[in-house]
């Protein structure tokens, strides 16, 4: 006896299964979370990056105003921007004596201190 395979009942399935898909869901929420936080980890590091090179490139410009005045008390960043560097911003002159000052930069929730003129970089509020 001889069977006929009948194209009208041939069934074909198609499509994903419902377990399938959450499998995918569960995966793309996954690698959602990691980019996640990438980024915002990401986004901290360049705004303390950023701070720290805003110090670093008033410096030049502290040191010309000592170098003119003879003293780093009266320094201000309005000062330091209009004879000196217009380039000068994201900082704030905290104190200046004869000897030493200290200028500050924030990004986002870091704020970071230089207390010159030999001092580093650092998270440490100026003495």
């Amino acid at each position: 006896m001889m069977w006929r395979t009948d194209s009208r009942f041939v069934t074909r399935e198609d499509g994903f299964t419902l377990i399938e898909l959450l499998v995918v869901i569960v995966i793309i929420g996954i690698l959602a979370a990691i980019s996640v936080g990438f980024a915002s980890g990401a986004r901290e590091r360049a705004g303390d990056a950023t701070a720290r090179a805003n110090i670093r490139t008033a410096v030049p410009a502290i040191e010309a105003y000592r170098a003119d005045a003879g003293t780093y008390a009266g320094m201000t960043l309005a000062g330091l921007q209009s004879s000196y560097s217009p380039g000068v911003q994201g900082i704030a002159v905290v104190s200046g004596s004869a000897a030493t000052y200290c200028v500050s930069a924030g990004a986002g929730s870091s704020t970071w201190y230089r207390a010159g003129p030999d001092a580093q970089i650092t998270k440490t509020a100026c003495a």
